[in-house]
């Protein structure tokens, strides 16, 4: 089974309008509602690449229950532990030629709740994926990754860590299955701004030294690279393409990565080149990638 954890999940509330004025009254041309958040955009991937995952995290309030009967809607399973007090948040995005993102904080989570999300974590079973992705709400401590991590380091779970920082680091002594920095965030854990591809590979090679057993870098529109167990190195080029859509790339590369195992076990590199076609297909759409928009692009790869 697949796991994916979103700590503080969101509806993102989407205004498109032909300019913003600061000194009168704006009106849009449309407006969407999408449910949000780095866990759920995997999930949201790989259900249309037809594999289940549940859906774990925190909701709270009308805007957490929203949220959860839009997921229902679309056929995902959703595991999560209701907060009583607060509102699950609302990310407002204005698209006016330049995006425009403004993200709420969400509300406080206690500790006895934090322990109820923990405790279904012991159901995972060896063989099973459980991504963690996001920022952590200020409520939560810092190093809730790598707690996570170490309650199931003798269970064999596939844990994919696509978080940044001191989040990151302090996850890496208990050998996460695959972490995922873009190359900024690459360079900014060792401190140095990364140039080339020679000087991604090995600091790519110096990343999955500290633990992780597979390290991505994702680069954008120059592909990405992948370092594998046995320090054996992939470079991916990008794929030709208009970029739409610069939300939920990252996440859509992750669950492609997992269905490419699930697909083919053990085979790494279909695995990143449907990662690839995931991460390009959202890139190239208003949304997140659809399955016809994957399997276009990755016969082209």
């Amino acid at each position: 089974m697949i796991y994916t954890i979103t700590l503080n999940p969101a509806l993102d509330y989407v205004m498109n309008t032909e300019t913003i004025n600061t000194s009168d009254i704006n009106r849009t041309i449309s407006e969407e509602i999408y449910y949000g958040g780095k866990g759920i955009n995997v999930s949201t991937v790989l259900s249309r690449l037809g594999y289940e995952s549940t859906s774990l995290g925190f909701i709270a309030g009308f805007t957490g229950s929203e949220l959860e009967s839009m997921m229902k809607a679309d056929g995902l399973l959703t595991d999560f532990t209701r907060i009583e007090n607060g509102r699950t948040r609302i990310n407002v995005k204005v698209k006016c030629g330049v995006e425009i993102d403004i993200n709420a904080n969400g509300p406080d989570i206690p500790s006895e709740k934090l322990d109820e999300l923990i405790n279904k974590l012991n159901s995972l079973n060896s063989g099973d994926y459980l991504v963690l992705a996001g920022s952590v709400p200020n409520s939560v401590p810092s190093d809730i990754y790598a707690n996570i991590l170490k309650l199931l380091s003798g269970k064999d779970v596939k844990i994919i860590v696509d978080s940044t920082g001191e989040q990151l680091l302090k996850t890496l002594e208990y050998k996460p299955f695959l972490v995922k920095p873009n190359h900024h965030e690459l360079g900014e854990l060792f401190d140095k701004e990364l140039i080339g591809t020679d000087e991604i590979i090995e600091y790519a090679k110096r990343l999955r030294s500290m633990g992780p057993k597979n390290v991505i870098v994702s680069r954008g529109g120059d592909g990405s690279i992948f370092v594998d167990e046995n320090d054996k190195v992939y470079v991916m080029a990008p794929v030709p393409g208009k970029l739409v859509n610069s939300v939920g790339c990252g996440d859509s590369m992750v669950a492609g990565f997992i269905a490419g195992l699930c697909e083919k076990d053990g085979d790494y590199e279909y695995a990143l080149k449907l990662a690839t076609a995931c991460g390009s297909a959202t890139a190239f759409s208003m949304g997140l990638a659809s399955r016809q928009d994957v399997i276009e692009i990755l016969e082209r790869i």
